[in-house]
């Protein structure tokens, strides 16, 4: 029954060794160092020379030597053979057996004196050994010796400590007995691991080396260095022994001889000697193994409920061989796949992160910082300076000089404007469409990682769909733009109270410079630069206008939208007002205008020739009345005349704008040599003409006029209050048309698109193809397991056999 106990605890050895398997088998491991004997004391219980001699280190690899009895000869005749775990040869040469070592040994370790941690199983069946189990470690060293590793120390060290830091373990520790006991490093290891000496059997050599008139008594009999399993005494075969080859069994003889008649160890020959060691070792490893055999049961009862558990995560290999499984399993992995992409959307997911932003969290950040921030550093008037403003307005009133600021230049420039949004929009279309593939490629799991191509094909059909979303998507963005661009609605209720706000501004006296003005009458005294009429005279002058000049004009626009905005809650024109006037001008300005009315309003009015009386300025005073307010019939009569003689400058200075913007301070010479009159003025020069159609001035050339400064200001007004409109617009739809044609129709579509694409019989086979290394590895455990469910029912019997 003890030697079944040994054999099936060698039988796991082998088998969890192959098969990586975790559970510690009882074992005794021999340490020392080098030089200490460790070689000699196994090749004296096998009873045969198998192992590799000579200077410096020579066990590298930790070799498992599992000893058998076999009393009876094999097939062959053979009664003592060895055997290796990673070759299926069997040798019956002992010489073959150290050569075998060593080619081993360089195969893993190399030619540097450096050491494995790979153990060599060796088996040795022999009728002269008892059934034991020993692991003979590399010896500790302190010096690195040729060219062995500066860390050699360490590394032996940490291979040592590897093999006895376990409970399971049984440490054998040969010491010297010519070296204090002191200064062993072996019992140093052992008793940091055991600190009680409970699984620790010292053992000295080389006693017959010890100087004359010394002994070891006390150590043998435990009064200097107690061990609770004991020192144990041996006598090795010496150099020459070796070399002459002498006779195992005249070396054994030799031992007994040796403490029988020495006197210190006479009384104690029975408790020394190799024979001795032998039966203590198994005796020693039988108890061991009993002691743990319920700690054994226990851990193999768990190490099969996780092995279990890991052959569940591959999936059971049965189900290649039935269609209907084959198809059920792809169905269950399509639909699964779908859940989780629309869980990580949605935000819904077991597996949500809390270091960063995923899934649907980062589509909203794209929505809302990046896309949102990307709107907000647009300037409304980018690319625009007064040259171009100046230069569309000329060219939409053709080779007529223009009354009123056209209609047509502001739709010039602010078409352009609002295509500036285009670029944001789709930067932000992609980067959704990116963020649902990395979405795509997330989504994944243990069961559906051992089919890398259903994996694959998933992930191609799923970002086929989404590509297909992309275009439409990109599509509808694009015109969500064009829309905008297409018609430019300047009935808007925001713009029609930004437009009353910018026709204020405009019409400020800072626009005016301030130059000494004429003294007027009382009556006829214009207020901030702008005559005020009545509403019926004000529609007189327009009605005139409208049917003198078909084209239509901002700044009669102006002039109509200021009506409606007169009537609009006061809140609503104070706040689109004071957008336009953060855009252009300081507060100071506003401030100083309305105390202007005000001083207004306290003036005394006066009667025209018509009876009507003239009315304080308000929001509807526009282009018209500061062109042309002296020119209405509420102005006396002398009024006019002056005007019309005086300079530009003049005129300005009275409030009073000529009709027609290229008019000069003086007559202009006429005929077709005019421009010889003054060589020095290239204006006349029709030679030179390119240099003065240029948008941009040359040198000298005269800047804004105070018109054009007026008219470049309000075009400007005008289309930051569009734009701002417009921009409010796209930052609202283009995030609810990347959800609707894109996010939402992907995750609507997406578990119908896998199942039409891939749910198909002839591709089961082809979907469902494991790699190579899954396949193998589920070999494994599943040959674990068994193997775990084999040693728990033989320990089980093994436990009632001992009870």
């Amino acid at each position: 029954m003890d030697s079944d106990l040994i054999s099936l605890v060698n039988k796991l050895q082998d088998t969890f060794s192959n098969l990586g398997g975790e559970l510690d088998m009882p074992q005794i491991a021999v340490v020392g160092s080098q030089s200490a004997g460790k070689s000699s004391v196994l090749e004296t219980i096998v009873g045969r020379d198998f192992l590799p001699r000579g200077s410096g280190i020579v066990t590298r690899r930790p070799l498992v030597l599992q000893l058998i009895h076999t009393p009876k000869p094999d097939a062959h005749g053979n009664t003592e053979w060895g055997q290796f775990l990673h070759t299926d040869k069997r040798f019956t040469d002992f010489d073959e057996i150290r050569k075998e070592i060593e080619q081993e040994t360089l195969r893993v370790a190399g030619q540097n004196k450096g050491i494995s941690k790979l153990p060599i199983s060796l088996r040795i069946y022999s009728p002269n050994v008892l059934d034991l189990t020993l692991v003979d470690l590399p010896g500790l060293t302190k010096v690195p010796v040729g060219d062995q590793p500066s860390d050699i120390e360490k590394q032996i060290r940490g291979l040592v400590q590897e093999y006895i830091g376990k409970e399971n373990c049984v440490i054998l520790s040969v010491s010297p007995a010519n070296v204090d006991l002191a200064n062993s490093e072996s019992l140093k290891l052992a008793r940091q691991v055991d600190p009680q000496g409970r699984r620790t059997i010292g053992v000295l050599t080389k006693l017959d080396l010890m100087d004359a008139g010394t002994n070891a008594l006390d150590v043998l009999t435990g009064r200097l260095y107690p061990l609770k399993l004991g020192f144990i005494g041996i006598v090795n075969r010496s150099q020459l022994d070796i070399n002459e080859k002498k006779a195992m069994k005249d070396a054994l003889d030799s031992e007994m001889e040796f403490f029988k008649t020495h006197p210190a160890y006479r009384n104690i020959a029975h408790k020394c000697g190799t024979r001795y060691l032998a039966r203590t070792l198994n005796q020693v490893l039988m108890g061991h193994i009993r002691d743990k055999l319920p700690d054994m049961k226990a851990r193999l009862n768990t190490l099969m409920g996780q092995t279990q558990q890991e052959l569940n995560s591959f999936g059971d290999a049965a189900v290649f061989g039935d269609a209907n499984s084959q198809g059920a399993l792809v169905l269950r992995l399509m639909t699964q796949f779908a859940r989780d992409f629309i869980a990580s959307i949605e935000g819904t997911s077991l597996d949500i992160s809390t270091k960063e932003l995923c899934g649907g969290a980062r589509i909203y950040y794209i929505f809302n910082d990046v896309f949102g921030h990307a709107l907000e550093l647009i300037d409304s008037t980018s690319g625009l300076d007064a040259q171009d403003i100046r230069t569309a307005i000329r060219n939409s009133t053709g080779p007529r000089p223009s009354l009123f600021v056209p209609e047509v230049a502001f739709e010039l420039l602010v078409k352009p404007q609002i295509k500036l949004l285009e670029a944001p929009a789709l930067r932000c279309v992609e980067l959704v469409y990116e963020e649902l593939v990395r979405i795509c490629h997330n989504c994944t799991s243990t069961e559906l990682q051992r089919f890398p191509r259903l994996h694959s094909q998933i992930i191609e059909v799923v970002s086929e769909l989404l590509r297909e979303r992309l275009g439409p998507t990109s599509e509808y963005t694009q015109s969500l733009i064009d829309i905008q661009a297409a018609y430019i609605n300047t009935n808007h209720p925001a713009f029609v109270s930004g437009s009353a706000g910018a026709a204020r501004q405009a019409n400020s006296p800072q626009q005016v410079k301030a130059l000494p003005q004429p003294q007027r009458p009382s009556s006829t005294e214009p207020v901030n630069g702008i005559f005020g009429f009545d509403d019926e005279e004000d529609e007189n002058t327009e009605d005139g206008l409208s049917h003198g000049n078909s084209t239509r004009s901002v700044s009669s626009t102006v002039h109509d939208r200021s009506k409606i905005a007169s009537s609009a809650p006061a809140s609503g024109n104070a706040s689109s007002s004071s957008t336009v006037s953060r855009q252009t001008r300081p507060h100071q300005h506003q401030h100083q205008h309305q105390n202007n009315k005000h001083d207004a309003t306290h003036r005394p009015s006066s009667t025209g020739p018509t009876g009507g009386r003239a009315s304080s300025p308000s929001a509807r005073d526009t282009f018209l009345n500061y062109f042309f307010g002296q020119q209405q019939n509420g102005m006396p009569p002398g009024t006019s005349a002056a005007v019309g003689g005086m300079g530009f400058s003049a005129a300005m200075a009275s409030g009073v704008a000529p009709a027609a913007r290229d008019m000069q301070q003086t007559p202009a010479p006429t005929g077709l040599m005019a421009g010889k009159q003054d060589g020095n003025n290239a204006a006349y020069d029709m030679k030179s003409l390119g240099k003065h159609i240029e948008a941009v001035p040359t040198e000298g050339a005269p800047h804004l006029t105070m018109r054009e400064e007026m008219e470049t200001n309000l075009i400007r007004n005008l289309i930051a209050s569009y734009f701002n409109i417009v921009r409010q617009t796209v930052q609202d739809l283009v995030p609810k048309a990347v959800m609707h044609f894109l996010v939402n129709n992907s995750s609507q579509q997406v578990q119908n698109r896998l199942v039409s694409t891939l749910y198909k019989p002839d591709l089961f086979q082809g979907l469902l193809n494991e790699d190579e290394t899954i396949v193998a590895e589920r070999a494994r455990v599943k040959a674990l397991l068994d193997a775990y469910k084999d040693a728990f029912r033989t320990l089980s019997e093994m436990n009632l056999k001992v009870v």
